[in-house]
């Protein structure tokens, strides 16, 4: 059973009276949150050891700046966990690279929330966002979905991971609440001046908010089925593509340190290009853009956790996440697999069950 957090005071107060006193009593190495750099409310992520630097953390701000997830799978271990406060789909995007190999769960104390979405970072660039933050508040506190977030968060619905080991309930709230959702979390906290009680957060409270992203979930995706169209539906989505490979970039589960995709083996070199050019009398270039994005689906399917900074990179506009989002669900449901919900959960395509798929040896 988890325990609340007893406290009047505004949930982010809270959250960084409790920050304060985790780096204060040197329970942590330090705090990895997002934080203000500017007076017009740009922010990015930063590593803080100085408590007096918490004073610049924006830990709840609507902006992803990175997926998180990929900045923490860089870390080694340090002396002692870092608390780090992050997003559900930065949250699942680390379990599924500690799977992989490519980070430790218990070098962090994780922090997370229920979230309302993210804005689109063209947005942030243009300083558009802080006149519609009083909005995008009460559409989280009233449960419905902000309009301007990410196509990706519109359609999230992996909202409240309870498995971290500090949670905040923000969905449905009129002030936030703050669980202690593992032994570690507790036992971190003794001595944090700040009464609890036994409490389980109850996720009915999101029920309204998950209603309507299955509505927008469905009508985003009617947009993109290319069963009847095929590879010529997929031409149509991707025919924009430029090659820059932004969206491998920001993809937090793309970890290798260098992509196939990005050495030469799929240029043109003279003789193969003439060869072509002579048999098709046309060559597109930059080439093989569609096996690019077919290549990073085949490896995503089972692997995408939905935070749409694919899309919110692409200078072409091509809604990137979408597609892999939708590919991954329909790949996930045939293993009753969600990326990053469990970090014993294994990746299907690490498992061999020989009773899975019997008709393909028939």
């Amino acid at each position: 059973m988890s325990k609340l957090l007893k406290t009047n005071d505004p949930v982010e107060q809270t959250l960084n009276d409790l920050l304060k006193y985790l780096l204060e009593s040197k329970k942590v190495s330090a705090v990895f949150s997002l934080r203000k750099i500017n007076k017009k409310g740009s922010v990015d992520y930063g590593l803080i050891s100085d408590v007096n630097k918490l004073n610049e953390i924006a830990p709840l701000h609507p902006i992803m700046p990175a997926n998180a997830g990929q900045l923490l799978g860089r870390f080694t271990p340090m002396d002692k966990p870092v608390a780090a406060v992050i997003r559900p789909c930065e949250f699942r995007a680390f379990v599924e690279l500690a799977k992989r190999e490519q980070g430790q769960m218990d070098n962090f104390l994780f922090i997370t929330y229920s979230c309302g979405g993210v804005f689109k970072l063209k947005d942030n660039a243009e300083d558009k966002i802080k006149n519609k933050l009083d909005e995008y508040w009460e559409a989280v506190k009233n449960s419905v979905i902000q309009k301007d977030i990410r196509n990706s968060c519109k359609t999230c619905e992996y909202i409240a991971p309870l498995n971290s080991d500090i949670f905040i309930s923000l969905v449905g709230e009129e002030n936030g609440k703050i669980y202690l959702t593992s032994e570690k979390a507790e036992k971190m906290l003794e001595g944090f001046e700040v009464e609890t009680k036994t409490a389980k957060f109850d996720p009915i409270i999101l029920n309204d908010l998950l209603k309507e992203r299955t509505k927008n979930k469905e009508e985003i995706y009617s947009k993109i089925d290319t069963k009847e169209s095929g590879l010529d539906g997929l031409i149509d989505i991707f025919g924009k593509c430029i090659g820059c490979h932004g969206c491998n970039a920001v993809c937090p589960i793309c970890y290798c340190t260098l992509c196939d995709f990005d050495s030469f083996n799929y240029d043109y070199n003279t003789p193969i290009m003439e060869k072509e050019l002579a048999e098709k009398g046309a060559l597109r270039l930059p080439p093989d853009t569609l096996f690019f994005h077919l290549g990073r689906l085949s490896h995503m399917s089972f692997s995408c956790v939905g935070c749409g900074m694919c899309s919110d990179v692409c200078p072409a506009l091509i809604q990137v996440a979408d597609v892999f989002k939708k590919t991954g669900e329909e790949t996930a449901r045939m293993f009753d697999f969600v990326p990053g919900r469990r970090v014993d959960e294994e990746i299907p395509v690490m498992i061999y069950k020989e009773e899975e798929f019997p008709e393909l040896g028939e």
